[in-house]
């Protein structure tokens, strides 16, 4: 929990080191002066100090040294902000049994594509936000890759008008990197864009120079990277993209290239594509028989259940059946038992989060008695999902699950909580 205001000046914080080669204590307020220091070896001792103990109030100051100018600096910096906000903080150097140490690395990366869940409940300051954006347009390439994905990873956290004035403020510079010379880099943007303008119940409508800037990627030569600008598209459910995403999958009608972009289609779910997803409906295709019942669904006209449920007669393909259940919640308020028994199974369990974080909006009651099943993990879960879903309604039921039994389901519901308020 965040230090009550004033307690740094009334407690002398200090900092216990992991790494023997530093084994004196520093108190924190000397880590965070040495942060601003002229010489580069007493920089980086304090980050490595604040990355081995890494206390909340260390954010802000370490946001100066993101920007240094030393490279190993810079980088030792970014994985020190990951780590004060991550759900499980990581020990950069341990002793084992006093003989072997072991190393652990904080990855930008592994943080982002964890998701969300990677995070603890701590409120993730602007300061350090812009620190990064600025640091992605690093000259060194393993800095600005490494900034980027770690500004992906928590900007995931800001809601209400921090999300608002973080959308406004990242969009010019997203959408100006996928112009970068580096095709792995570019790939990250499109990552990071989907993730950080991933549709939000309260979101305001792209900027049509944000949004366009991935619809111009899908022309990108690198099959890797249209995938990814399509992917992009649909999570952002971006309008303008529908007819570039239409033209895409009519040209190719199969492969990775067609699947990502009528999954794209089914995430946006505009009426302009109810066409497209009834022919697909009666195909032969099931991966595509399941992504068109999901658009469907999301259209929400409740006349084409039946045709749902006549088309999945006989379907033995587990997924598609899976559609089917979140048809059936999205259009006649069925019950999510199939969806949250599903969650528990990893082959299944993207695609049914991905549902449930959509059912819950609106639906939270629904989730009562899974917020109280003898199974820990999936307490947790529904703590996750209803606080992904963006519904204040969803706080009556993850408040009291801050106190439960497994600091697990506690830790979610203490991330949810801190998201819907």
């Amino acid at each position: 929990m965040p230090t009550p205001p004033g307690a740094s000046r009334c407690i002398a914080l200090t900092l216990a080191l992991a790494v023997p080669a530093l084994a004196s204590q520093v108190p924190f307020e000397q880590a965070a002066r040495d942060l601003t220091s002229s010489d580069p070896s007493v920089r980086m001792r304090a980050v490595q100090l604040l990355k081995a103990t890494p206390y909340p109030e260390a954010a802000v100051p370490l946001a100066k040294v993101v920007t240094d100018p030393e490279d190993e600096i810079q980088l030792a910096a970014i994985a020190a902000e990951l780590n004060v906000f991550l759900a499980e903080q990581i020990v950069p150097r341990k002793r084992v049994g006093f003989i072997i140490e072991v190393r652990n690395k904080i990855s930008a990366e592994t943080a982002f594509s964890t998701g969300p869940t990677a995070l603890g409940p701590r409120p993730v300051p602007a300061e350090v936000l812009t620190a990064l954006r600025t640091a992605a347009r690093d000259n060194n390439p393993r800095v600005a890759l490494e900034a980027l994905y770690a500004f992906g990873a928590l900007a995931s956290e800001p809601t209400g008008a921090r999300r608002r004035d973080l959308l406004s403020a990242s969009g010019p510079d997203l959408a100006a990197m996928l112009g970068a010379p580096d095709p792995a880099f570019r790939f990250a943007a499109l990552r990071v864009f989907g993730r950080v303008f991933e549709k939000r119940l309260q979101d305001d409508p792209i900027e049509t120079t944000v949004g366009d800037a991935v619809i111009t990627a899908l022309n990108e030569a690198d099959r890797g990277l249209r995938v990814a600008a399509a992917e992009a598209l649909g999570a952002m459910r971006y309008p303008r993209a529908v007819q570039a995403l239409t033209d895409l999958f009519q040209y190719y009608a199969k492969g990775d290239l067609a699947a990502a972009s009528f999954d794209a289609l089914a995430r946006i779910a505009h009426p302009a594509s109810a066409p497209l997803f009834a022919a697909a409906l009666t195909g032969k295709t099931s991966g595509l028989k399941g992504t068109a019942i999901e658009g469907l669904a999301r259209l929400g006209d409740k006349n084409n259940l039946a045709a749902i449920q006549t088309a999945l007669g006989g379907e033995r393909s587990e997924g598609v059946l899976l559609a089917g259940n979140f048809a059936a919640v999205m259009l006649s308020q069925a019950s999510i038992d199939p969806l949250t028994d599903a969650l528990l199974r990893p082959k299944f369990r993207d695609q049914v989060w991905q549902y449930l974080v959509e059912v819950a909006s609106g639906h939270t009651s629904a989730f009562a008695r899974q917020a109280q099943d003898p199974d820990a993990r999936l307490r947790a879960d529904v703590a996750d999902i209803l606080g992904l879903s963006g519904d204040p309604a969803a706080l009556a039921i993850v408040e009291p699950m801050m106190k439960d039994r497994d600091p697990q389901v506690a830790l979610a519901a203490a991330r949810a909580v801190a998201r819907l308020r």
